[in-house]
């Protein structure tokens, strides 16, 4: 019986020792690994968590948010029914290997695929599981079009059309490649050459914030557990998410209401309240809501905005690095959007009358006000007006069948829908200031003087010809194919490149002349331009760090079509240590046309009398380098 207890003991101690040495060897373990994602900066005495999704599985979403194709506008250039004919595609999407065709599974009907010439609307996405602890997925998005081949054209084949590749970061939340934060056509679009995408990309996320676990542990410095998309800890009304997605500090007050980097007249906060339709504070953005007039009788037609018309302005300003929007009946507008029929009236008047207000009051929603403009397509009328104190925004577009006829020669309905593209492109103008004021050959037209009566004839014979845009009537009606602005290929001063004077904001800045019933001529017209400049209580124009800083601080405005000319504001009552004392503004050089200065950018001013401004990606990546050190 000793014995048995004797090696009965002994057993038991050998488990325990090996259970001890099990343990030690597990702990060891447990304590390298977590030292390897949870480290001490001794630098900072800061903690790094350098995991990526200790929370919840790891995952990918692609969404597909909207597609249009590029072609419409040259096939309604062109005399014949090729217009007719809309393209048939879908899209292949490749993560890591792992591929996801849609063929079949998308676009409304029964085709399984979208026929359409733009699918705003149509939203689609695909998710994808990601291993645990991946740093970076690699995703291709192919676009794939459906083509007639073969004799009579009876057989179909794919091509595809368009191929994006990215590279999505799990720790940043951000994406590289063929499209990427800050790139020249917007975060989250691609302007391909036959197709326009709109794409996102997220990760799984626990709070559903769409910030990473890996930025709000270690650069926000926020809580992963808790949604940032409701809170707005420097109370500037915007919140953290979209403040971090466009790389603005979330913990920093930014005057939100005011500032405007891609000076389009639509600023921050109007940008957040637009970010559902694809609106970017980086990004020049036209909106346009758009509604329409009932018929006369039914021998008439509804006037309306067709969308061919539509697809010949988006693409035009598309051209030139402008995305233009235009609601004419979004399923999810706020009541009084876009897509109503106004009442009938045989003619509408730009000065007399004024009954566009009317519909401007009661038919344009209120909150779009100062974001888009209006465009009302009635029976008859071809002018542009300011419904409220003087900025033009409101636009009426006739299209009455045998005005048009008399007019512009339109005898078919491909004709009548470019027609409708060439005057809303020439109001369109009115309302990003290209005017009579800063161009004598803007709305020129036959015969020689009536416009200007004290012009000589060669010059205004000479404006005529040489300007050949649909600014001017003359060329508007003469040349069938002319849906654009003047390149000023034919020099100055009988021309002028329309596209590098254009200035966005202008529908809603107060013109510096008005319109009254008693002008007869542009002659009558009385311009005065009393604008002051910045006018900013306790905050003064240095004129040192504005010159010292001009070059650099060019950087911070993203206007297409033109330069800019830069101001340094300096706060002369500092207030709280974290606030920002700096404010650059911008004015683009499109001079003669009427501009503004706007607040594009915020920054602090050091002892050593130097601008710095708050930058997300440096740092990211000082983190990352504090991480890899340790």
């Amino acid at each position: 019986m000793n014995i048995i207890k004797k090696n009965t003991l002994l057993i038991l101690a050998v488990i325990v020792l090996v259970l001890l040495v099990f343990m030690g060897t597990i702990s060891y373990y447990i304590f390298i690994e977590s030292s390897t994602q949870m480290q001490l900066s001794e630098a900072t005495n800061e903690i790094y968590d350098d995991r990526i999704s200790p929370d919840i599985n790891q995952g990918l979403t692609v969404e597909v948010l909207r597609i249009r194709n590029r072609g419409l506008m040259e096939k309604m250039l062109i005399f014949g029914t090729r217009w007719k004919k809309t393209p048939s595609y879908y899209w292949i999407i490749d993560v890591d290997g792992k591929i996801a065709d849609s063929s079949g599974f998308v676009g409304f009907g029964s085709s399984g695929t979208f026929i359409t010439w733009d699918t705003l609307g149509m939203e689609t996405k695909q998710n994808y599981y990601i291993g645990e602890e991946t740093e970076t997925s690699n995703v291709c998005i192919s676009i794939i079009e459906q083509v007639n081949t073969g004799l009579f054209g009876r057989k179909t084949t794919t091509v595809e059309k368009e191929m994006i590749r990215l590279v999505y970061d799990f720790r940043t939340g951000r994406w590289s490649g063929d499209d990427s934060f800050m790139d020249s056509d917007g975060y989250g679009h691609y302007l391909g050459e036959s197709y326009e995408v709109w794409l996102n990309l997220y990760q799984a996320d626990f709070d559903h914030d769409g910030i990473p676990y890996w930025i709000e542990v270690n650069v926000l410095g926020t809580d992963p557990t808790v949604d940032d998309s409701t809170l707005d800890p420097d109370y500037d009304d915007i919140p953290t998410n979209w403040e971090w997605k466009w790389g603005y500090d979330p913990m920093t007050w930014d005057d939100h209401t005011n500032l405007d980097p891609d000076v389009d007249g639509i600023e921050n906060t109007e940008e957040y309240q637009m970010r559902k339709y694809f609106a970017n504070p980086f990004q020049p953005d036209i909106y346009i809501e758009t509604d329409g007039m009932k018929r006369k009788n039914l021998r008439d037609i509804n006037h309306v905005f067709w969308k061919e018309s539509q697809q010949i302005v988006i693409e035009r300003f598309a051209q030139h690095g402008i995305w233009v929007y235009i609601d004419d009946g979004w399923d999810d507008g706020p009541v009084n959007a876009g897509g109503e029929l106004v009442p009938f009236i045989e003619e509408m008047d730009d000065v007399l009358g004024g009954q566009v207000k009317a519909f401007y009051d009661h038919n344009f929603a209120d909150e779009r006000k100062g974001i888009f403009r209006y465009v009302l397509i009635v029976n008859s009328a071809a002018w542009i007006t300011p419904p409220q104190y003087n900025s033009f925004d409101t636009i009426n577009i006739g299209t009455n069948k045998r005005l048009v006829r008399k007019s512009y020669g339109v005898f078919t309905p491909r004709y009548h829908r470019v027609v409708l593209a060439k005057k809303v492109i020439h109001e369109l103008g009115h309302s990003i200031g290209l005017m009579p004021s800063s161009f004598a050959g803007v709305d020129i037209k036959k015969p020689v003087g009536i416009r200007y009566p004290s012009m000589p004839a060669q010059d205004y014979e000479s404006l005529l010809n040489d300007y050949h845009s649909v600014m001017n009537y003359y060329w508007m009606g003469k040349d069938r194919k002319l849906v654009d602005y003047s390149d000023g290929s034919n020099g100055a001063p009988y021309d002028q490149d329309d596209w590098a004077h254009i200035y966005l904001p202008t529908f809603q800045t107060d013109a510096v002349n008005y319109e009254e019933s008693v002008d007869e001529t542009f002659e009558d017209f009385e311009i005065v331009n009393d604008y002051q400049g910045v006018q900013l209580k306790g905050w003064t124009y240095d004129q040192n760090l504005t010159h010292q800083y001009q070059q650099e601080l060019t950087k911070l405005v993203y206007v297409k079509n033109a330069g800019c000319n830069m101001s340094v504001f300096i706060n002369m009552e500092k207030g709280l240590n974290n606030s920002q004392d700096i404010r650059i503004y911008a004015m683009p050089n499109v001079s003669p046309t009427h501009t503004l200065w706007s607040l594009v950018a915020q920054g602090k001013l050091n002892s050593n009398r130097e601008i710095t401004f708050y930058s997300l990606q440096s740092r990211i990546n000082q983190v990352k380098q504090i991480i890899s050190s340790t």
